[in-house]
């Protein structure tokens, strides 16, 4: 199994993200919106970039425990309550992305909201894998 990345020239070059992948064959495994909390259900850390960290290492458990890997993501959404935090932590954010799935970069889309279900949760991130 192995993506196309689509990126038209006429949107110009995608930084950190891809406009759409195609694939054949493969099973669709949808992950629920993880947010940084631990085994015992606790979140991990109160800034964005922990966060953020920890949310995307529970999205590739998933995807792991289901017999992936992380390139096989093929799409995330990025619910953060705080846009200009995450925006102005990108850095770092990126420094995490690179930790855990390299230079594979998805169709992401990134949404603020006005809270999570958790109130102490800063971001929350759901996937599609084709496994």
């Amino acid at each position: 199994m192995s993506f196309t990345f689509i990126n038209p020239e006429s949107l110009g070059a995608p930084q950190g993200y891809s406009n759409g992948l195609m694939t054949e064959g493969g099973r669709l495994l949808f992950i629920a919106g993880q947010i940084a909390w631990n085994e015992q259900q606790q979140i991990v850390s109160a800034d964005i970039v922990g966060q953020f960290d920890r949310a995307l290492a529970n999205v590739i458990a998933v995807v792991t425990e289901a017999g992936g890997k992380p390139e096989q993501i093929a799409r995330l959404v990025i619910y953060v309550t705080d846009k200009k935090e995450y925006l102005g932590s990108l850095k770092e954010v990126g420094a995490a992305w690179r930790e855990h799935i390299g230079k594979h970069f998805p169709a992401i889309t990134l949404v603020q909201v006005a809270a999570l279900v958790e109130d102490a949760a800063k971001v929350e991130i759901e996937a599609t894998a084709v496994l």
